[in-house]
């Protein structure tokens, strides 16, 4: 199949693999278990080093973690995605992706954590970014990055983001599947967060502002037009930052780039079907209620993590001349005593599901299939080549077309004649846990 748009197929320079360097192409799966709460989750990741024609041999700055059983806790699991930006934006994503586990296991044994996890989040963060402008291996004096963080601590859901990378919850309420944000973007389009950064002495303006061409005092940007508000210094061209919070940045802290996270907690119910922490690769076209209906539309969270990229990826084609760095993790959360996709006590899959049109072609690259290779005209997928690694975890990219937006679950319906039989091999399934050679997250795949 070609491409629609034409420009999918750009071969992948030599040497770009995903997953901070170690080549996986294809999306890892993982199961652990919640005992506290008779939860199970089952979760995939996916990263996508972004095409910038300009520089091919750029690294991706996006790292990633899963740690289970976290802090030798069986009812603590933490998922998180980090972003990096600047010259040194690699190095500062790994420094924050290994500082906050170690701080935050510090504050779980300390009790702090499970006393006031708000808190302890804060001084987790606050903690790692005073780290990073010490260390002497890492210049993050105009390089950062961005964090988001989810814990899941028993029957609750804690999540701590600082920047524009997210966190989504799928939730059921009136017989479909709904958004909930678990974060909020922390950019000048936030009057708050604009006139947080302009107290410290910032200016805000697009660059198309600062270089004269619009009304510099005009507040009336429209995502997805034009260049972003920045945040500028008064006195200068720098730091240019399209967000307000992140790790790192010292440059951009004296216009009141912060690192303290805003924090959510949420009580997991019956409701949540799953949730996606994921980069703003991919929340810069698809909105959090479009990727919560891809996630919807797949019962292997490998499958929505390779469909969301590829349509990520498309759509940055599609606005841009290349792609930002794509990491994707999707948290399906199911009882326990239940086998199955998660949410198959409420969703009968089968009756919303479509067929998958599968395509084996030589590219790294996602590649857009017409949409009439599939009886929807909704859903269709490509398979990339083969991870060198050949682990029977991990799927290919895919792509869905035309647009990531379905009606959801219309023939969906709740009934006890959609629950699958109790399945013993549930448990059974849930492996230990180690850092995985290339220190880009913190799991160990299900075999």
């Amino acid at each position: 199949m070609g491409c629609t748009q034409g420009k999918c197929c750009l071969p992948r320079p030599p040497g770009r693999g995903s997953g901070g360097g170690r080549g996986r192409g294809g999306a890892t799966l993982g199961r652990a278990e919640v005992p506290g709460a008779g939860l199970l989750l089952e979760y995939a990741t996916l990263d996508v080093a972004g095409l910038y024609p300009d520089s091919p041999g750029r690294e991706s700055q996006d790292a990633h973690l899963v740690a289970t059983r976290f802090a030798g806790d069986p009812d603590l699991h933490l998922f998180a995605v980090f972003d990096g930006h600047g010259a040194a934006g690699t190095a500062c994503a790994g420094f924050a992706r290994d500082a906050l586990p170690r701080l935050l296991a510090a504050a779980a044994g300390a009790g702090s954590l499970a006393a006031d996890p708000a808190a302890a989040f804060r001084e987790s963060m606050l903690g790692a970014n005073a780290e990073m402008h010490a260390a002497a291996g890492v210049d993050d004096f105009m390089s950062g990055t961005t964090a988001v963080a989810a814990l899941v601590a028993g029957g609750a859901l804690h999540v701590a983001n600082v920047g524009d990378s997210r966190a989504v919850a799928g939730v059921w309420r009136a017989g479909r599947v709904v958004a909930e944000d678990l974060s909020w973007d922390q950019t000048p389009f936030r009057a708050d967060e604009r006139a947080r950064v302009k107290a410290s002495g910032a200016r805000v303006m697009s660059v198309e502002q600062v270089e004269g061409m619009r009304d510099p005092e005009s507040e009336g940007w429209v995502p997805d037009e034009g260049d972003p508000p920045r945040v500028w210094a008064r006195d200068g061209l720098y730091p240019g930052t399209a967000f307000t919070r992140s790790l790192g940045d010292l440059a951009a802290e004296a216009v009141g780039v912060i690192a303290e996270p805003e924090v959510k907690s949420v009580e997991i119910t019956p409701a949540h079907l799953f949730f996606v922490v994921a980069s703003d690769g991919v929340f810069e076209f698809l909105s959090s209620q479009e990727v919560v209906d891809m996630v919807a539309m797949y019962q292997d969270p490998r499958d929505a993590c390779s469909a969301i990229a590829a349509e990520s990826y498309k759509l940055w084609l599609e606005h841009e001349n290349r792609t930002d760095d794509i990491t994707i993790i999707i948290v399906h959360i199911r009882d326990s005593e239940i086998s199955g996709p998660a949410g198959s006590d409420k969703v009968d899959y089968g009756s919303i599901g479509a067929s998958i049109a599968a395509h084996t072609v030589q590219s790294e690259i996602p590649v857009f299939v017409p949409p009439e290779a599939s009886h929807l005209n909704r859903c269709a997928a490509t398979e990339m080549q083969s991870s060198s690694s050949g682990s029977p975890t991990e799927r290919s990219l895919s792509c869905v077309a035309p647009s990531p937006t379905h009606p959801l679950l219309i023939h969906g319906r709740i009934s006890d004649a959609s629950k699958p039989m109790r399945s013993e091999q549930a448990a059974s399934q849930v492996q230990p846990w180690h850092q995985v050679d290339g220190g880009t997250e913190l799991e160990r795949p299900m075999q």
